[in-house]
């Protein structure tokens, strides 16, 4: 397996200061954020370090040539809008940028591109099932074209009122994840793989990786940390941010052992990447840095 990081975090930082930190920390990979320019609706996006709508051959030649000299790899291209969302221009702008990113993935030789599969958080789950199969056909025929490789990752995207009640991530257990795969039985859509998202909705985040090992494209580690005393008062039907919250590797709840020894059996070596969204250590430049810094001094217990 190999090591890296979300480069989201490193918002402010241009693509050569982000792949620098990288070489500089001994990061193998980066898996880059690839948002389109404007303003962003949450925390963590809009951070673009790859100007998909700028790539022509010169800046292709220009980014393997330097990620070259730097010795660090591109895990994926990542982009993560909601391709479902009830606003139908912002649907359609979703589905158009993502299309792009995946273009841009082929260019870069990457073939792999992270991202969300969205939800209608006013619809059910069976209605945004319906609507997936409208909108997805094309973006993964567009993908299996290109050889690229699409994984989703299992984040309900449900933390506050602005994503209440459905949240705006369709794919966020297992037994959603068997009736997409029924749906869209394509080889080129897989999973994106973060165990805090199940330790929060209370779920087991072992069995899964053994029940769908060949779907595993990418791996994050990110830790979530929940608070018992709150959850007793607030209950499971609370905005998530009122009884969790999410930390580096090792300051949470998820047992690293047990998840890289569940990933070494299935036989995955493939890039793994620490997400970090630890509001710890979001004070300044340095703390930012230091998150890498020990996020990878932790896991390096497990991966090598």
């Amino acid at each position: 397996m190999k090591l890296g990081f979300v480069s989201a975090i490193l918002d402010g930082w241009t693509f050569e200061g982000m792949v620098d930190t990288a070489a500089e920390m001994g990061y193998q990979c980066v898996e880059v954020a690839c948002w389109p320019a404007g303003k962003a609706e949450r925390r963590y996006a809009g951070v673009s370090h790859i100007d998909v709508d700028a790539l022509d051959d010169e800046q292709v030649n220009y980014i393997h040539s330097y990620l070259k000299e730097r010795g660090v790899e591109i895990s994926a291209l990542a982009y993560y809008p909601n391709t479902l969302d009830g606003d139908l221009d912002k649907r359609a702008a979703a589905v158009e940028h993502l299309k792009k990113v995946i273009r841009a993935s082929h260019r870069l030789g990457v073939n792999l591109v992270t991202t969300f599969i969205g939800r209608d958080q006013t619809k059910t789950v069976e209605e945004n099932l319906d609507l997936m199969c409208q909108v997805w056909p094309p973006i993964l025929k567009l993908a299996e074209e290109l050889g690229v490789r699409v994984a989703i990752e299992n984040c309900p995207m449900l933390f506050g009122p602005d994503q209440w009640p459905g949240g705006q991530n369709l794919m966020t257990t297992s037994a959603i994840w068997r009736k997409v795969f029924e749906r869209l039985p394509s080889p080129n859509l897989g999973i994106n793989y973060d165990p805090s998202h199940f330790v929060w909705q209370m779920m087991d985040y072992i069995q899964p990786i053994y029940e769908f090992k060949d779907k595993i494209f990418h791996v994050h580690y990110k830790d979530i940390k929940l608070f018992p005393e709150k959850l007793r008062q607030v209950g499971t039907m609370a905005y998530p941010l009122d009884y969790m919250s999410p930390k580096l590797p090792g300051l949470g709840d998820v047992d690293w052992g047990r998840y890289v020894s569940a990933l070494t059996d299935i036989g995955y070596d493939g890039y793994t990447c620490i997400e970090v969204e630890d509001r710890s250590f979001e004070g300044s430049r340095e703390r930012v840095l230091d998150s890498l810094r020990l996020s990878k001094r932790y896991m390096e217990q497990f991966v090598i």
